[in-house]
């Protein structure tokens, strides 16, 4: 088996990028410390064509070289907005038509392999701090909460990682 050389992979410029349909979700993240995380969830969104990036809080944005470490570029194809409160984001994109969600562990939570999103709606994801989670101000307006099930010992997986299963969870249930 031989890997593909970066020319074979057949990738649609920038431009094209922003003109292609895209998943219908945003991706908030409500007071996301770390820029590499930032720029991981950034480069993330690119891979799976979601619509929007709202950036909350302490959240750091673009331009910044810690950033684009881990974006590789990816700042540059995935349309953002800072919000200085998250708060203002999830009020904004309900207004949009987004249905708000919490990807969090919290009461009464769906696990995320139960989830099914509904044709032709759009979903607001949010992912909070890597220490304290989605906010309880955010928390208290969404109008649901998914969990990812968790077999082991740590309470939880690196904010970078939930958002790549739960977007791929996503993009197999709304695209494939």
């Amino acid at each position: 088996m031989r890997k593909l050389k970066l020319e074979e992979l057949n990738r649609v410029s920038v431009e094209e990028f922003k003109e292609q349909s895209k998943l219908p979700v945003a991706i908030v993240l409500d007071s996301v410390r770390s820029m590499h995380n930032v720029g991981s969830i950034f480069r993330t969104c690119d891979g799976f064509a979601v619509e929007q990036i709202c950036l909350c809080g302490i959240t750091s944005q673009p331009p910044h070289r810690e950033i684009e470490k881990t974006a590789l570029g990816a700042t540059n194809s995935i349309n953002w907005t800072y919000y200085a409160d998250a708060a203002l984001a999830v009020d904004e994109l309900r207004n949009q038509g987004y249905q708000i969600v919490a990807v969090e562990q919290a009461e009464n939570s769906v696990m995320l392999n139960e989830f099914k999103p509904q044709p032709n709606q759009r979903y607001a994801l949010i992912f909070g701090n890597e220490v304290n989670g989605v906010s309880d101000e955010v928390m208290a307006k969404i109008d649901t909460c998914l969990e990812i099930p968790q077999f082991g010992t740590k309470h939880s997986f690196n904010i970078v990682v939930s958002a790549g299963i739960v977007l791929w969870d996503f993009f197999t249930k709304m695209k494939l």
